[in-house]
């Protein structure tokens, strides 16, 4: 599965490390690629084993805005 989400409060790199941090640690991500000045991510993962309200809960837990 391929999912884009946008996060209206990413503005800084050490946001772009923590969210690649709480997106690469959910199990089944395959690949996370970050684009700070659109504020998207776009996200490979294998739906067996994350759901897409997964990572978006494991970005909510940190505080972040997904719409």
């Amino acid at each position: 599965m391929k999912s884009v989400l946008k996060v209206c409060n990413m503005h800084t790199s050490d946001d772009v490390n923590k969210i690649r941090k709480a997106i690469s640690g959910n199990e089944g991500v395959v690949a996370c690629q970050i684009n700070k000045e659109k504020m998207e991510i776009s996200i490979v993962y294998d739906d067996y084993f994350v759901t897409n309200e997964n990572l978006i809960q494991s970005l909510e837990d940190l505080g972040y805005a997904v719409i």
